[in-house]
């Protein structure tokens, strides 16, 4: 990409959804796509698969959190749009560390048992698998705006070990972390200053 750019860092780049956005990042990749069009088509190519992987995690954050169904209504039964934003904000800001079924229910202020089933009924999976898979977006994020080896990503998305990320990873979205990053990164990703 441009010379005159310098790398993102972990910290810099990813954050619960409610303090940063991938927006400006996405803005940059396009930027640099439209530059390196004519001249690089590799370095446009590149730009474009990280900026539709980053909207794609985008994408997938938001949906996994919304409260409705596929044909739009918000479903009976389950949690209130407070507890959903409630619960789902405090996912986010804690992904890093232990997250206990009690400090959920607690913030929505019901049982464990009546919490899980209309947790699941609000947002279609567990409680335990919606963590996992917003733990999984976490790492899909850093992986493509950092240079950061598995293992770290691995502890900085909430999870014990690489080999643990390795297979959860695998599960949720059915190819090895290594792999989907190959796949998804051509280049580290870069702004302007």
């Amino acid at each position: 990409m441009t010379n005159d750019a310098t790398t993102y860092r972990a910290g810099q780049a990813v954050a619960p959804e409610n303090d940063r956005s991938v927006t400006p990042i996405i803005v940059k990749l396009l930027q640099n796509a439209d530059a390196a069009l004519e001249a690089d088509r590799a370095a446009a190519r590149a730009a474009l698969t990280q900026a539709a992987a980053l909207l794609q995690a985008a994408y997938d954050r938001e949906a996994a959190g919304s409260p409705r169904t596929e044909d739009g209504p918000i479903l009976r039964g389950g949690l209130a749009p407070w507890q959903i934003r409630r619960v789902t904000a405090h996912i986010e800001a804690n992904l890093e560390s232990t997250i206990r079924l009690e400090e959920l229910s607690q913030l929505t202020r019901l049982s464990t048992s009546y919490f899980m089933r209309a947790f699941k009924e609000s947002v279609g999976v567990s409680p335990h698998a919606y963590v996992n898979r917003r733990r999984v977006a976490r790492a899909q994020e850093m992986m493509l705006t950092t240079d950061e080896p598995l293992s770290r990503l691995s502890i900085a998305s909430g999870l014990c070990d690489q080999a643990h990320f390795s297979n959860l990873f695998r599960r949720v979205v059915g190819t090895s972390p290594n792999a989907w990053r190959r796949q998804r990164r051509v280049e580290p990703l870069e702004r302007a200053d």
